[in-house]
């Protein structure tokens, strides 16, 4: 391990003293030293200025490579950069390259692909592995490569081994050390097998307490072929309900020879277009279907992704890097495995990410475990340890600690690399994550008073998926060979000329006439969409929104119309469509209406509806180029209504999923409370403003974020913008407010890690009712339809510390460089946490430093400031 910094041994040690219940002096003397622009990593020198910052955080990735740089990552483009930057009219509609061509494939010619689960496996102990009987991760082929596909299966298929450890792994070295010695002409100072940051500072929070209980391992991998490995632990089995022989989704792909399996999927957008070159796509286990993990509250689960990349930056297929880090998006999760974007490990290393999959508020909240709405959704023998003390399964949950009105159900996670998220996102480091609880149990025939009953499914006790749907729809686009392809040029925004639904060109589902859940994700990069629901007669399909970001809502909101609100990257919206009213046969439709004509956002005005659907706009390729429209603006996913299941009289199951008509807000019945705050919390919060923009940019990296009436920064991960103190209430959390704006003409979706937030006001006013009544994680600002220039947000940030971020969600403005660290700080530390810089010898530390205001905000949140989209962050 290389890390011999004097600084960062001394700053090591102070930490620790610290943590170990030493006085420090000046450790309590923040609030004297507002004056200060910068307070230094000891966290008692501060300074006028800022620091000298030599060097690019992450450059440790670009090792080996022709250059050493970010360059490196392009040398293998497929379309020449000055074609990239200038054809295609730009940046506009559609890529910088020709149209993404369809060989001949008409629309609606292919089974959608349904969700591949990892199927977490319960822990058990070290002794119960014999390691002499297990293979190492395979090493890859070649530097360009990554392994042997048998050889990963069988590597994924078998037991974990190194056990997990809480301080980083740095005792087992990578197993590719040889191939990457080779490759970089170099021996490596003992490079760790794990990825993480090692001591102190990186290590697994409150271990004891939320020690996994389930695990999974993937691996992120080039596009290969499915090998099956993972049909056993699919929780239906293909035995069950509609994954059951006779169900509608016993076949995955629809053709002989896909019954009850998986196996031999191949990745491509449609069965006759070309199969995609292992570095074009870099998926969850290198495969297709899309993962999808299905956690319970209560239930501790560990994550050890490895990385299966190849050694050299360059083999890429001209976009992506080969260092990951990955973030649960939006979980309650510890610093240490929320996928901090300069925690990255390399090709060969595995992370460990621990997701205690527990209720905000565990600490203060419920703590004795006796809310029945707070619970983990369990079979009968099951058993669960709460709060150290192991519980037996025996009337279908078992009570947890938390906040029930803190209940979440739809998650993803995916890439985070610093500079580089939108290129790994988009090429597939993206899978999706359901939550099950006893407000959401994912059963719809349980009724016990707690239990919602989303269309789901009842063969399986919770997490049935029958007719519950998971969608990751992405704009994408691939060049004239059928490869998936990327503008790694534009920082504007970029967009893709056709829609994909998991991974596939406009596929068709077939759907029993009753009620389903869908489970919407925005997967694009920065592309916004807007989608309605049609029938073939141009008839729009009426539908409820449950969920928002995740958050289950205080009320259905009914959209009689059809067509739900803008929908801006990362965001989720969970549906509940009612297919019982339409005749078996019945095709129906779900189109986008959002267009763009750059990547500036969408343009203000949505295409109208009936213009679609009749033909009025209608973009064409002429040319060699598209003209009339944005060609992603159309159909995009077809349902064709099925005949009704049958009981064993030959009569229509009747549905018994709840009917959202019963909750909205009329009724008075609600499916969730919203959590409070206090009229005194608001007026005596933190206040901070963050300003996001052009300013201070430089043409590499032209975006920045103004903190407090700060210069516009561009993202640095040694310096800290914030710090909420957990110290600063009895009850061990901190309450803050967050305005945020924008000017001009563009648009972001700003994501703030680890804590849901409540919108108080979008432009002085009041948000819409499918935002009052749910909590989010994005909030778009802009000029465009919904949006607001200035937004008012309410956090409340507890149980866990460390280093978090917050940046747009367009992610090509997140990576040239609309980012920013900010820290949460917990009883016992006096210091600013030093900031992890990995390498291929393992990972040393460099001193942080934080803005002057990064404790006290801008002032705390007045009365006077209540709704007015006033503050410091409105002023442009």
């Amino acid at each position: 391990m290389n890390n011999t910094n004097p600084t960062t041994i001394n700053l090591r040690a102070f930490l620790l003293s610290a943590l170990a219940g030493l006085t420090i002096a000046g450790a309590t003397s923040y609030s004297s030293i507002a004056a200060a622009d910068f307070v230094m990593s000891d966290g008692v020198t501060t300074s006028l200025t800022e620091p000298a910052l030599v060097g690019e955080t992450n450059e440790g990735a670009y090792e080996g490579g022709l250059t050493g740089t970010h360059s490196d990552t392009q040398v293998n483009l497929v379309i020449p950069e000055a074609q990239q930057r200038s054809g295609g009219g730009g940046f506009n509609i559609p890529t910088g390259a020709p149209p993404s061509p369809l060989f001949g494939v008409q629309p609606f010619t292919q089974k959608m692909l349904r969700f591949e689960e990892f199927g977490p496996e319960r822990m058990g102990t070290p002794a119960d592995v014999d390691p002499t009987t297990l293979i190492d991760f395979p090493p890859s082929r070649d530097a360009q490569s990554g392994p042997v596909w048998p050889l990963l299966d069988h590597f994924l298929d078998q037991e974990m081994w190194p056990w997990p450890t809480k301080d980083a792994n740095d005792v087992v070295l990578n197993p590719w050390q040889q191939g990457i010695e080779s490759f970089l002409g170099r021996t490596l100072d003992t490079p760790p097998a794990e990825g993480r940051p090692p001591g102190t500072w990186w290590s697994h929070q409150r271990e004891d307490e939320f020690y996994p209980q389930s695990y999974y391992k993937t691996a992120q991998a080039g596009a290969r072929t499915n090998g099956g490995i993972r049909d056993k632990l699919q929780r239906h089995g293909y035995a069950l309900g509609e994954f059951g022989p006779g169900g509608l989704y016993h076949n995955t792909v629809g053709v002989r020879g896909f019954e009850g399996t998986v196996k031999d999927i191949d990745i491509r957008f449609h069965p006759d277009m070309p199969i995609q070159i292992e570095n074009a796509l870099w998926t969850f286990d290198g495969t297709l279907p899309p993962k999808l993990l299905q956690v319970r509250y209560g239930e501790p689960v560990m994550m050890r992704h490895y990385n299966a990349l190849p050694i050299d930056p360059a083999a890429n297929h001209g976009f992506g890097v080969h260092t990951i880090s990955t973030h649960e998006h939006n979980g309650h999760n510890p610093a240490e495995s929320d996928g901090y974007t300069n925690s990255f490990f390399f090709p060969g290393q595995y992370w460990d990410y621990r997701w205690p999959i527990q209720l905000a508020g565990y600490d203060t909240i419920n703590t004795r475990a006796r809310d029945p709405r707070a619970a983990y959704p369990c079979e009968a023998g099951e058993t669960l340890s709460v709060q150290g003390v192991v519980q037996t399964c025996t009337d279908g949950r078992i009570q947890i600690p938390g906040d029930y009105r803190e209940t979440m159900s739809t998650h993803w996670f995916h890439d985070h690399m610093l500079d580089f998220t939108a290129q790994n996102v988009y090429k597939g480091n993206a899978a999706m994550m359901n939550y099950y609880s006893a407000i959401d149990r994912g059963n719809e025939t349980i009724d016990d008073g707690v239990n919602l009953r989303f269309p789901s499914g009842s063969a399986l006790s919770w997490g049935n998926r029958d007719y519950d749907v998971n969608l990751m729809i992405a704009g994408k686009a691939w060049d004239q060979s059928g490869q998936l392809f990327f503008n790694v040029f534009n920082t504007d925004g970029f967009l893709g000329d056709r829609m994909l639904v998991n991974w596939l060109f406009k596929p068709t589902m077939d759907v029993r006439p009753r009620r389903y859940r869908f489970r919407m994700l925005n997967g694009s990069v920065s592309r916004y969409i807007k989608v309605a629901m049609v029938t073939e007669s141009n008839q729009p399909v009426p539908f409820h929104m449950i969920a928002n970001d995740g958050n289950i809502m205080e009320h259905a909101v009914a959209f009689d119309n059809g067509t739900l609100p803008i929908q801006a990257i990362a965001e989720r919206y969970d549906i509940i469509v009612d297919f019982s009213r339409y005749a078996p046969g019945t095709k129906i439709y779900m189109v986008n209406l959002a267009a763009h004509d750059n990547g500036r956002g969408p343009l203000d005005q949505s295409v109208p509806l009936a213009d679609v659907l009749n033909g009025t706009y209608n973009p064409q390729i002429v040319g060699g180029q598209w003209e009339g429209g944005d060609p992603v603006v159309g159909k995009f996913l077809e349902f064709v209504v099925a005949q009704p299941l049958l009981d064993a009289n030959g009569l229509p199951v009747e549905d018994p999923s709840m009917n959202p008509a019963d909750y909205v807000a009329s009724t008075g019945n609600k499916m969730l409370e919203l959590p409070t705050f206090t009229d005194f919390e608001l007026a005596n919060a933190t206040h901070r403003t963050f300003e996001f923009g052009r300013s201070e940019g430089t043409d590499v990296k032209p975006w920045t974020i103004k903190t407090d009436g700060s210069v516009g920064y561009n993202m640095d991960a040694r310096r800290v913008t914030a710090a909420p103190d957990l110290n600063g209430r009895k009850d061990g959390s901190s309450v803050e407010i967050w305005e945020i704006s924008t000017g001009g003409g563009w648009s972001h979706p700003i994501h703030i890690h680890f804590e849901e937030g409540q919108i108080l006001s979008k432009d002085g006013a009041p948000p819409p009712e499918h935002e009052a009544r749910s909590r989010k994680d994005v909030y778009r600002i802009g000029s465009e339809d919904e949006s607001a220039r200035n937004m008012r947000i309410a956090i409340r940030f507890r149980e866990f510390a460390g280093s978090y971020m917050e940046h747009c969600h367009n992610t090509q403005h997140e990576d040239t460089a609309m980012l920013m660290r900010w820290d949460i700080e917990k009883p016992g530390e006096t210091i600013l946490l030093p900031t992890p810089m990995p390498t291929w010898d393992g990972v040393h530390y460099e001193a942080s430093h934080a803005l002057g205001t990064f404790r006290s905000g801008d002032g705390p949140a007045l009365e006077t400031r209540r709704g007015s989209g006033g503050g410091r962050g409105g002023r442009r």
